[in-house]
């Protein structure tokens, strides 16, 4: 499946540095290629779509940090085969925006996710994830901790 088939469009992320009320942090992706491509990888094996705390949210950088164009690779993978469900290109700086706003978000919030992710295929919303955890990867395949939404008491 091809990156450019996705489009990502991020809401409530300026509070952070603007000083404004906390909001939770939202991601939306929109697909726009072969339905039953994305839809089989939604899928658990009965059929029906996978649930949030089957799919893990990372980030895997394709250039070093320090560079202030860097860019990488967002995806959502299936937790139980560890099959990529979708992958798209994104700036290293928006990423990190997003986990630092799902980061302070989490800090007061009382319900269980700290960002939202919504999966809509030609517009229609396929899929809805309350997450806590953004994993954020060097292009070497390294963790990165500091970087990372990790909620405390998880050991990876």
């Amino acid at each position: 499946m091809r990156r450019d088939y996705f489009e990502l469009d991020v809401e409530n992320v300026s509070w952070v540095d603007d000083g404004g009320d906390p909001k939770k942090p939202q991601v939306r992706i929109d697909f726009h290629g072969p339905n039953d491509v994305l839809e089989r990888r939604l899928s658990d094996p009965t059929g029906g779509y996978l649930e949030a705390s089957e799919t893990d949210v990372a980030f895997r950088l394709q250039d070093p940090l320090e560079d202030p164009d860097a860019a990488g690779v967002v995806s959502v993978t299936n937790r139980i085969t560890g099959d990529f469900v979708l992958e798209l290109n994104e700036s290293a700086d928006d990423v990190l925006a997003f986990i630092r706003a799902a980061r302070e978000y989490g800090r007061d919030a009382a319900d269980e996710g700290r960002y939202r992710v919504e999966v809509r295929i030609d517009g229609e919303e396929a899929v809805v994830y309350e997450k806590q955890t953004f994993l954020v990867y060097d292009a070497d395949g390294n963790l990165l901790r500091s970087h990372s939404l990790i909620p405390s008491g998880v050991e990876l």
